[in-house]
């Protein structure tokens, strides 16, 4: 092919096609690279096919950061309204969930056939199921070998994400070309990925597994977080479980309080006097599910008429419900996991135009980047926010 453009975008997720779409709008010739047979898969899975595609709270300090103050910048200069008006102005609508949370009001392909418009509007060439075999500087810009020729650009993005969710075709690509360039990659590992178990709490959960728990509030040292819990076959999930992973250590204790709203020592007190002849088990399944209930009550060794429990029996019955605490062996990983934490150093960036400061014209966006926000639309936020403030200097 050898052909010439001003800007190479390689990955056709949400941060690419927003950098594709801002740098076609100056005029630039764009073009815009993915291994995949459709652009945005990311996109079109997520939300349960409705795309979550923001959170009007997104904010510095609901992302994960070596550099806590480095998304700053590109989220004050791309907000969540930006792109809810983008959407509205192709006819879009949504709807806040919970949090924050936006959802599409129909499929998440909206959100793709918006992009691609504006890709198509601003004049950006799209080519898909292309393989990129080598990239090298050259002069003033680079040299990028595909599977569909040498293209060549003055200016090179990567926005090819993290290893989350590989039957995606997702690679560590990014990391390796920014150490190609002779920059620092912050170690990775799964982020929003359920917790594993081993022996008998695993042994509990499988029993349990489909049985949801909303609210709780699952904690580690440093965050907690009060959301939905689900018991798996394989240990934990939820989007409260998910959101701790992304702080939780391995050899961490994670406690969950499994009734957030209630003191349940006072309340145990309470129906041992209201219901002093009722079994454990069935005065918890008021406060639980029932297969729950009867699992604590069993595991606490005092399964038996309330009148008949001491003070110190209601005590460990109370702290097993508030303030659970259990010890992960590990995490789902990447096959599972919706994002990536770690990546490119943000040292190495330019937290105004994601430009390598050592490197000029390489830029890199998205996932790839040090930066990851919580569950429920911040990491498409942030997508958008380094995509468009790329899009803006490329």
């Amino acid at each position: 092919m050898g052909q010439t453009y001003d800007v190479i975008i390689i990955g056709a997720g949400a941060a690419g096609l927003m950098c594709a779409i801002e740098a076609g709008k100056r005029g630039k010739s764009v073009a815009l690279l993915d291994h995949a047979q459709s652009v945005g898969e990311k996109i079109r899975i997520s939300g349960g096919g409705r795309c979550n595609f923001t959170n009007i709270h997104a904010a510095p300090d609901r992302y994960i950061s070596q550099n806590p103050h480095f998304c700053k910048s590109a989220l004050s200069r791309y907000t969540p309204a930006d792109f809810m008006a983008l959407l509205s102005r192709h006819g879009v609508t949504w709807h806040e969930k919970t949090l924050g949370q936006l959802f599409c009001d129909g499929r998440s392909q909206a959100v793709i056939d918006v992009l691609l418009a504006e890709c198509a509007d601003a004049g950006v060439t799209i080519h898909l199921e292309t393989t990129v075999d080598a990239v090298m500087a050259q002069g003033t810009g680079f040299a990028v070998t595909t599977s569909r020729g040498v293209l060549t650009s003055a200016a090179l993005v990567i926005a090819t994400g993290g290893p989350s969710i590989p039957k995606m075709g997702a690679t560590g690509f990014a990391y390796d070309l920014a150490r190609q360039f002779g920059l620092n990659v912050i170690e990775t590992r799964a982020g929003l990925v359920p917790l594993t178990f081993t022996d008998d709490m695993l042994a509990l959960t499988k029993e349990l597994s489909g049985v949801a728990i909303d609210p709780s509030v699952v904690s580690v040292t440093s965050k907690s977080f009060r959301e939905a819990l689900l018991f798996t076959h394989r240990g934990l999930s939820g989007p409260s479980i998910l959101q701790i992973s992304s702080y939780w250590q391995p050899g961490e204790d994670v406690t969950i309080n499994l009734c957030p709203d209630l003191n349940v020592l006072n309340w145990l007190k309470d129906k041992r006097q209201s219901a002093s002849k009722k079994m454990l088990h069935t005065v918890l399944a008021d406060i639980l599910p029932e297969r729950l209930a009867q699992k604590i009550a069993a595991r606490s060794g005092h399964d038996e008429a309330m009148g008949n429990l001491s003070d110190d029996k209601l005590r460990d019955v109370a702290t097993a419900i508030n303030g659970w605490v259990v010890k992960p062996n590990g995490t789902e990983g990447y096959r599972t996991a919706e994002v990536t934490l770690g990546g490119v150093d943000t040292n190495a960036l330019s937290s105004k135009t994601m430009e390598v400061k050592t490197v000029p014209g390489l830029y890199f966006i998205g996932e790839a980047v040090d930066v990851t926000g919580w569950l429920g639309g911040y990491n498409f936020q942030w997508a958008w926010a380094s995509g468009f403030v790329a899009g803006q200097a490329v």
